[in-house]
Order: C-alpha cells, then sequence, then structure tokens
C-alpha cells in the first residue's frame, strides 16, 4: 500500500533553517508529482510546495509566503521528496505534510522560537 513518511521536523530558532524529508513507497514514485502542505493549529490548509514528475521536467512551484526561503526537491532513485526551508519564521510552525495529490502522510511538526 501507498506510504508517505516524513521526518525531520523539530524545533528552530526564528531565521533558521530545517531539511524535511518525506519517504514514499508502494507506487512509482517518479511518474508522480508531489506536494507539501502545512496545517497549522485553527488554520487552514496552506501550500507551500510542489514539484512535478520525472517526465513532466520536475516543475516546481511555491506558495506565496514561502518564495525565495523554501526549496522542494527530489530524489527518484530513494523515492524521497525534501523541503529545505530557510529563513524560518515563526508563522510558519506547522505539521508540515506531503502527499502524492491521493495520499497523506503523518506529518512532521515544525515549531519557531522567537
Amino acid at each position: 500500500q501507498v506510504q508517505l513518511v516524513e521526518s525531520g521536523g523539530g524545533v528552530v530558532q526564528d531565521g533558521g533553517s530545517l531539511r524535511l524529508s518525506c519517504v514514499a513507497s508502494g507506487f512509482n514514485f517518479s511518474e508522480y508529482a508531489m506536494r507539501w502542505y502545512r496545517q497549522a493549529p485553527g488554520k487552514e490548509r496552506e501550500f507551500v510546495a510542489a514539484i512535478g514528475s520525472r517526465i513532466s521536467g520536475e516543475t516546481v512551484y511555491y506558495g506565496d509566503s514561502v518564495k525565495g526561503r523554501f526549496t522542494i526537491s527530489r530524489d527518484n532513485a530513494k523515492a524521497t521528496v525534501y523541503l529545505q526551508m530557510n529563513s524560518l519564521k515563526p508563522e510558519g510552525a506547522a505539521i508540515y505534510i506531503c502527499d502524492d495529490n491521493v495520499y497523506d502522510g503523518q506529518g512532521t511538526q515544525v515549531t519557531v522560537a522567537s
């Protein structure tokens, strides 16, 4: 079955960096676009970033609030999608979730200390 397992979350100071990973299994990873979302308490789910499939050229997209600070990438050989987050702000504290447009992972918690 499809599994998406995120890791890399934690506590970081305002302005700090974290690198999240999402390891996928149960489907042909390289053929699917992958996305990162974030969910903060009391807020709607927010789109963070997406990366296209290998055949589509792995085009990347970002939410307006993270452009210029976050970078999404993928390693198809490892069936893993990454999210490099720089210059983190307190409003970026949330559970970060990866998905393949059908299934969600459990998420990884990011806390930003001001």
